[in-house]
């Protein structure tokens, strides 16, 4: 049988004996709605830094609601004051553990910019107030848990956990800091989507086994302190050619033959704190390990410890995440809030998900390393199900279908050809250099979907926010057609990230030409529509491998386009990525890492960073000094001028009474849209 098949189903475990209290309206969040429920306990409490939306787009209501059905009682503490114990025993001490998440944001990136300046709002929080979770929030939860209830469990999960499972280099602190297992002290970090390990380790924590002696369940880390017995050491020198296997306190032979099981050895704590090169060598064999087909066990000393990692989970199979996302949840914010808005709630309230998981590999994202590279699909049925749930108990409703995606708009059923190949498969990305001979790319079902979900009773126009993988998408033109004449609300947002082979080939996107022969597929299918609609491409500044001569070929694009970007995306190192392990090892882990060969350049400091948002705002006249400057030093002085064929002119115009424009204006360079009269959905005269 093969891996990906034997995991246990996850609603095939007997009900635990507390299903007999039946369905909450909403998840407890004090001891008055659990007295309303007739519960003396909790078995499980989840502590989450966002504010408690009962939506299955928001992590603690997907597992509070499993665990739920599973017959478990769990209740929520949403967002509590940190600087006191108190609130972490608003519900009294749970049964079984405590489950700590960040929430659907790394709280680091919650509350930072890239240039490190704290954000003045949270999209998860009520009426967007920021400061209501603290830095680090996995491991003051943590902590504040431990404290308020000693010895009960602490399970850590959510997108900051699973991101910091291993050594990460940490942008804000410009230092490695150790797994977040050790910091927050926790039993059991589960990392991903954990719906199927937190189903498994619940159940078997209530049949009175210790969190000390779950150790075989995928997708979860833990510490040790040795290696056990009859296990198989692996030194993977083909990537890791000077990793010493002594790092960590061995019981038997390096060279032992017994059959038990296999586990690879990376660089340590404290080598990668000491050389950077070898952080780039963890971060490629971690990478190399993420395929649950062929994923081996990864263990990281960390001084006398041993960080676990167990293989990634099995993905959920189709008709397990269309239960998961079937359960009864309320799909509105906690009444707790009153009228106050949760704006990652009105984002999403009438936008439906359709699937999980990213075979794109981007370097700088975060997709992969937590939902991972297969595709995990709904069905058709369930997807349209859902909008039929919105049409008919959402409040607000007025007909829109906002997005029907996910990570990317157009993944949705896409897969590897062969089963068997995809199990043995160890490429990072399905769609680059280029898109894999095995990967069916055919959209026909993805247009089918569209075509039924408008065709709805009541439902007047779905619209596709989600970004679209371009260079699948021309693979189907007749997707291509289908999204541009009916799911396109005036604009589209694609992201080519950059123009340049350099950078492009360090986060690994596909070159320009791709979005040249995707555009000209919108611009014909928009034409054949009478629809004036643009795309909205978004572009990079900083990334690793990018040169100031790289940022400036781009700004002569946007130029040579006509397009002006008042808000720009600048590099952000996330924990574990790729992307950051070049940016503080400036080495390329894409290749074989070695000292002598593969350096990566780097944008680093304040001032280059602001350099290369410059030239993506070339625009701006306070960027004009800074452009002026830098295109003396680097001989292109022919840029600098006072016409259109210059980059930057030649005068520092005024820029006191500049006239404000609307947000899209702002944000694309086209014309204004919300402008009465603008021709949005004009149809071309006759």
């Amino acid at each position: 049988m093969s891996q990906l098949t034997a995991a246990r189903a996850l609603f095939n475990y007997p009900r635990y004996w507390a299903e007999c209290y039946g369905t909450a309206p909403f998840l407890p969040t004090c001891r008055e709605e659990m007295q309303a429920l007739g519960w003396d306990s909790c078995d499980v409490i989840i502590v989450t830094g966002d504010a408690y939306v009962d939506h299955p787009s928001f992590g603690m209501a997907v597992i509070g609601r499993l665990l739920e059905a599973q017959g478990f009682r769990v209740g929520i503490i949403a967002q509590p004051d940190w600087s006191s114990v108190e609130p972490f025993k608003a519900l009294g001490r749970p049964n079984l553990y405590f489950g700590v998440a960040s929430g659907n944001m790394d709280s680091m990136i919650n509350r930072y910019t890239s240039d490190k300046k704290v954000r003045r709002e949270d999209a998860y929080s009520p009426d967007n107030q920021a400061g209501l979770r603290p830095d680090r929030a996995v491991i003051v939860y943590a902590q504040r848990c431990q404290e308020a209830y000693k010895q009960v469990p602490i399970i850590i999960g959510s997108i900051e956990a699973s991101l910091r499972r291993i050594a990460h280099f940490d942008y804000w602190s410009e230092k490695v800091r150790r797994s977040v297992l050790l910091d927050s002290k926790a039993d059991i970090l589960v990392y991903g989507n954990a719906e199927r390990a937190l189903v498994e380790i619940t159940h078997r924590l209530a049949k009175g086994e210790l969190p000390e002696t779950i150790r075989d369940v995928r997708g979860t880390a833990f510490v040790r302190s040795e290696l056990p017995e009859n296990t198989k050491i692996l030194d993977e020198s083909r990537l890791s050619d000077d990793v010493s296997v002594q790092s960590v306190r061995i019981t038997q032979p390096l060279d032992n033959n017994n059959q038990g099981e296999t586990c690879i050895v990376i660089p340590s704590f404290e080598q990668v704190v000491e050389d950077p090169v070898m952080y780039a060598k963890a971060s490629r064999i971690l990478h190399r390990e993420t395929n649950p087909g062929n994923a081996r066990t990864l263990v990281q000393g960390h001084g006398d410890k041993l960080v676990w990692l167990n293989p990634p989970p099995i993905p959920l199979s189709t008709q397990e995440i269309d239960a998961v996302f079937d359960l009864p949840y309320q799909r509105v914010p906690h009444p707790m809030y009153g009228n106050k808005k949760i704006p990652a709630y009105e984002m999403i309230r009438f936008s439906v998900n359709i699937m999980r998981g990213c075979f794109g590999g981007c370097t700088f994202c975060s997709i992969t390393e937590h939902e991972g590279r297969l595709i995990q699909s709904r069905s058709e049925e369930s997807i349209l199900n859902e909008i039929e749930r919105i049409r008919d108990r959402t409040p607000g409703f007025t007909g829109i279908i906002s997005d029907l995606g996910g990570p990317t708009a157009n993944m949705w059923r896409l897969a590897c050809k062969d089963s068997e190949t995809e199990s043995k498969c160890r490429r990072l990305s399905c769609v680059y250099p280029g898109i894999c001979k095995n990967l069916n790319t055919d959209q026909t079902p993805l247009i089918n979907l569209y075509r039924k979900a408008r065709k709805l009773p009541g439902i007047k126009k779905v619209l596709i926010a989600s970004g679209v993988r371009y260079d699948l998408a021309v693979e189907t033109p007749a997707y291509v057609e289908e999204l541009v004449k009916e799911h396109v609300g005036g604009y589209l947002k694609i992201a080519p990230e950059h123009t340049e082979a350099g950078p492009l080939s360090k986060m690994m996107k596909p070159g320009i030409g791709s979005y040249d022969q995707f555009k000209e597929m919108f611009d014909k299918f928009s034409r054949e529509a009478g629809k004036e609609q643009y795309l909205i491409p978004y572009f990079i500044a900083g990334h690793p491998g990018t040169s100031s001569e790289d940022m400036l070929n781009l700004a002569l694009w946007l130029k040579e386009k006509g397009f002006k970007a008042d808000q720009v995306q600048s590099f952000y190192p996330s924990p574990m990525s790729t992307a950051t392990a070049m940016y503080y090892s400036a080495r390329n882990p894409l290749q074989r890492v070695s000292r002598e060969k593969g350096e990566v350049e780097v944008v680093k400091g304040a001032v280059n960073r602001r350099l290369h948002k410059a030239f993506l705002r070339y625009h701006d006249p306070l960027n004009w000094p800074l452009l002026r400057r830098t295109l003396r030093h680097m001989g292109r002085t022919d840029l600098i001028g006072n016409s259109r064929a210059h980059l930057v002119p030649r005068t520092q115009y005024s820029t006191l009474h500049k006239p404000k424009r609307s947000f899209r204006t702002q944000h694309s360079g086209l014309p204004d849209l919300t402008k009465k009269g603008s021709g949005r959905h004009r149809r071309k005269p006759g």
